[in-house]
Formats: structure tokens, sequence, C-alpha cells
């Protein structure tokens, strides 16, 4: 056996430890392949979901804002109307207790 024999030898050898260590890392490669598709198809499926729940939610304010808005012109208007009639009534007997006060100041004012 001379160094040629060994030096076959190695290069077999060799041979076949790359061939293993590369089927290894391509093995390694496809299954994390497969993992990483998978978390990118869940996050988009998340993303679809959390796309569809935000629709949902400006569609929901949307309907509140125009709720709150109907009702606002609905209550607003009578309200005012009862809150003006209050007042006018208050300024009225006020206008008139000032008129009664006034008499009785003169009157009580002679009496003296």
């Amino acid at each position: 056996m001379d160094i040629g024999w060994f030096r076959d030898l190695v290069i077999c050898i060799w041979g076949l430890v790359a061939t293993v260590v590369v089927i290894f890392v391509a093995v390694i490669s496809y299954l994390l392949y497969r993992r990483t598709r998978a978390v990118l198809n869940s996050m988009e499926a998340v993303s679809n979901r959390a796309a569809s729940v935000l629709e949902s939610v400006e569609a929901v304010s949307t309907t509140v804002r125009e709720v709150a808005a109907h009702v606002g012109e609905t209550m607003t208007d009578p309200v005012l109307q009862v809150i003006a009639l209050v007042r006018g009534v208050r300024q009225g007997i006020d206008a008139i207790s000032k008129l009664f006060r006034k008499r009785e100041q003169e009157g009580g004012g002679n009496d003296e």
C-alpha cells in the first residue's frame, strides 16, 4: 500500500462525509422553509382577521356616530324649546315680581 492508495481513500471518505453533510443541510433547510412558510401563512391569516376586525370597528363607530348625531338633533331641539319656555316664564315672573315690589315700596313710603 503506497501513499496514493491512502490519498484515494481519504478523498473517498471526504466525499462521503461531504455528501452526508450536504444532505443533512438540505433537509434542515427544507424543514426550516416549511416552518417559515407556515408561520408566514399564520401571520397573513392573523393580519386578515385583524383587518376585518378593524373594518367592523370602523363600521360600528360610524354607526354610533350617526346614532349620536341623530339623537342629538332629535333631543336637542325639544330640550332647547323647553329651556327657552322655562327661561321666558321665569323672566316674566321676575318682571311681574319687580313690578309688584316697586308698587309695594312706593306705597309703603307714602304711609309713613
